[in-house]
């Protein structure tokens, strides 16, 4: 699976887990109804998945332009570290407003989801491409 309809599947995949997992835990921390935090874990995901598209557009942009097109382990680690941290900075307004906290609780909660969502990114990504093959961006040209 190449082009738009590997990048489609990949992010509406991330972010219907992250829904399913976020959704119960902002629930239990912030003593919020399932639907309240379920609201505010589909904007979080809207907002992520439009940020995932764009991200990995410019991120394979920028990979097949490399010299060596392998994906190791540090190419991962700076693109869950790329995609992870441009979330924060994107979400922290939003956090803090749906759940009427301060802008610094909603960093450390933003911290928080950014420490656990970077290990999800990295572990999300590494088994994607063993089912659904590296992008042409990661393949070696023959």
């Amino acid at each position: 699976m190449q082009g738009a309809t590997r990048k489609i599947v990949q992010a509406v995949l991330y972010e219907s887990i992250a829904i399913m997992v976020l959704s119960p835990s902002i629930s239990l921390i912030y003593d919020e109804g399932l639907a309240h935090a379920g609201v505010l874990s589909l904007m979080l995901s809207v907002s992520a998945l439009l940020w995932n598209v764009l991200f990995n557009y410019v991120f394979e942009s920028w990979e097949a332009r490399q010299p060596q097109s392998a994906r190791t382990l540090g190419r991962r680690l700076l693109h869950s570290l790329g995609f992870e941290g441009g979330l924060v900075l994107m979400l922290v307004p939003l956090v803090a407003w749906w759940l009427e906290i301060s802008w610094w609780a909603a960093l450390i909660t933003d911290l928080g989801l950014f420490v656990f969502f970077f290990f999800y990114a990295l572990a999300f990504q590494w088994i994607f491409d063993r089912v659904f093959d590296l992008p042409n961006s990661a393949k070696r040209a023959v």
